[in-house]
Formats: C-alpha cells, structure tokens, sequence
C-alpha cells in the first residue's frame, strides 16, 4: 500500500511552486500525494489562481484538496500588518485542515514555512511534520537565531540600524538588513507575530531546504551545529534543492519569449523583482526605472506590477498595471524598438535560459 504524503502550500506562487515540485520528486519515490489548499480566492490574485489551476490540470497523480472556507476572512492589504493577518488567516484553518488530516491518516506532512504554526496540527494528530524552506540555508540559519539574539532590555533591531549583527557560521550583517517586520517594536503586533512564524518552523520533525550541500556548506553547517541556537536542538535539516524546471508546460509560448527569438544573443537585460519586490516599489522609482533603461539605449525586458502606493488597497499583485500612467509620457514609443514591458508576469525559467539573455536556449 502507498504511503501518503500530504502537502500544505503557502498562499504565493514562489511558495507554490517548489512545493509542487516537491510532489514530483515525492512521486518519483513512490509515494501517494494529496495537497490541501486554502481557496486561492482568498488572496484576490489571478495570477496565483491561474498557477494552481494549471499545475493542478497538470499533475493528475496529485489529489488537490480545496479546504473549506472560513468567515470573514481577515482582509489583507499591503502594509506592516500583512503578516500577523496572513498568519491569522492561517490561523483560522487549522481545524479544517485537523479535520481533512484526520480523514486521511497520512504518512507525514509537509507545511510551507509560511504556513508553519500547521505544525501543531500534525503534533495533535501525531503525524510527523516537516517544514519546506524554499530559501537559503543561509536565511534559515540566520532566522533560527534572530528570536534569541538580542539581550533583554537591549537594543532592538531597529534600533541597531546599520550597525553588525553576529550570527553564527555567517558573516555579520547589518541589522538594517533584516525583514521590515523584524524592524518593527519588539512588543508591536507585527513583530511578535514573525518572530513566532520562525519559532514555529523550529517545531517540526525536520527542515526540507531548497539548496544542497555544496553550494552551501557553510550555511547548513552552521544549521547542523549545536552552537547555532544554544541551548536547543534545531530540527534535522534536508537538503532537496535545487528546484528548477517548469511544473505545468503552457500551451502557447509566452509573447516576451517570441520576441526574444527576435534578439542578439546576449543583448537584453530582463528586470523582473516578484511579486513581493515588485509591489514595493513606488511609482516614482518605476519611473527612474524607466528613465535609467531609456537613457541606457540597451534592450531590455521588464515586468511591470501595479505598484503599492495606497497601502489600505487589498492585496493583489494581479491588478493590471496601467503602462501608460505609471511611467514617463512617450517611454513605450520611444522603447519600443528596443524593449518589451510585460504586465504581471513572465516565464522567468525560460527567459534566463534564453539565449537573448545569455542562456542556450
């Protein structure tokens, strides 16, 4: 009989989609998958709902599970506060994700770091749990550290501003730095409620990490000491990166590759910041952006999201960008020889392996 391994994605594409190749790789050792998702609805974002909906077509071996939704989700929007109502959203679900566990007797389950306080849902159930970091070692390392760094009644990291944080196995680092979250008060809301997230990632039975070892060392070294956290056994970590490659082929080539068939080899510089760098941008520093590509007089290819200038707007990196406000009078004709601005998103895979970008493709 197939053990099941049940997965439990975060709400944004770049969480997604490592998890969903992690049920690839899962598949191929031959396991069961089921992956429970909170609605993408909640999130108001089309291009997260598209994603999801195409890996899902795409992956028939893969059960997804919808969760039943909750009332008056918390609504959330693009300020200091996204976290702590992201988390309580999260929050919010886990009985209904108890309730689905409960049903399917798994073999282990595997929470997004986003989603970590999941974690005491499989304790309660006694189902072994384990986290998926889709970032560095590194970052790892160094938040596994940060809610017992600064002494009590000591500065706090907002308050050492540019001034060194040492961290064990890694370079210092300006506290600066750090998450703006983690700039915060240490007794404000926003604060209290990331440096929880992090605690509870430690939590789990172990830590997935998408890197390896080699291209790492010193950062999964540093996660393996027991001088890294002192006083605490962290939780083993595995090494199961890198995740690359496409999860769900789209039908059609997508309209920046067509036009990069159309480039020199290596002659376009792509700016492309995700979805969390790109909604923090103003519209004034879209329209340096665009001054500084402009004045370069180098092909370029640039996605562009609506930026976050109304911070009580509900979050949605789907909402379509009107180009010819946001950036200077004339910049798409005057570009338009020698450069594509993109709405939302791109292919960013295919792009860099493009060899109009300096890939071989």
């Amino acid at each position: 009989m197939e053990k099941t391994v049940v997965l439990y994605p975060g709400l944004a594409v770049s969480h997604f989609v490592p998890m969903m190749q992690l049920a690839a790789r899962l598949l191929e050792h031959g396991y069961a998958v089921s992956v429970a998702l909170i609605d993408p609805g909640v999130m108001e974002d089309i291009v997260f709902s598209a994603v999801v909906a195409r890996v899902a077509a795409s992956m028939p071996s893969v059960s997804f599970h919808t969760l039943p939704g909750v009332e008056d989700p918390p609504k959330l929007t693009l300020d200091i506060h996204f976290i702590p109502r992201y988390l309580d959203l999260l929050r919010r679900y886990n009985e209904r994700l108890h309730d689905f566990l409960s049903s399917m007797h798994p073999h282990a389950v595997v929470v997004d770091s986003l989603s970590s306080e999941a974690v005491v849902v499989a304790k309660r159930l006694g189902i072994p749990c384990y986290n998926l970091f889709t970032c560095s070692a590194s970052i790892l390392a160094a938040f596994s550290q940060l809610p017992t760094l600064l002494p009590e009644g000591g500065a706090s990291f907002g308050e050492l501003a540019d001034n060194p944080i040492d961290l064990f196995g890694l370079p210092p680092m300006p506290a600066s730095h750090l998450l703006a979250e983690m700039l915060e008060d240490p007794e404000s809301e926003t604060y209290k409620a990331t440096m929880g997230s992090v605690c509870w990632i430690m939590e789990a039975n172990g830590t997935l990490v998408n890197t390896f070892e080699s291209l790492e060392a010193r950062g999964v070294a540093a996660l393996r000491d027991p001088r890294c956290v002192p006083g605490r056994v962290l939780p083993p970590v595995y090494c199961v990166g890198p995740f690359v490659g496409a999860i769900a082929e789209a039908k059609e080539r997508h309209e920046c590759l067509v036009w990069l068939d159309g480039q020199p080899d290596r002659s376009v510089v792509f700016l492309c910041f995700g979805s969390i760098g790109a909604e923090s941008h103003s519209k004034e520093q879209l329209r340096e952006i665009a001054v500084g590509l402009n004045k370069s007089g180098h092909s370029f290819l640039w996605v562009v999201q609506a930026p976050a200038d109304d911070s009580g707007k509900p979050l949605d990196p789907s909402a379509d960008p009107d180009l010819h406000a946001l950036l200077p009078d004339g910049f798409m004709e005057r570009t338009s020889g020698c450069g594509l601005v993109v709405k939302l998103w791109a292919p960013q895979l295919d792009v860099l392996c493009h060899r109009a970008i300096g890939g071989r493709s």
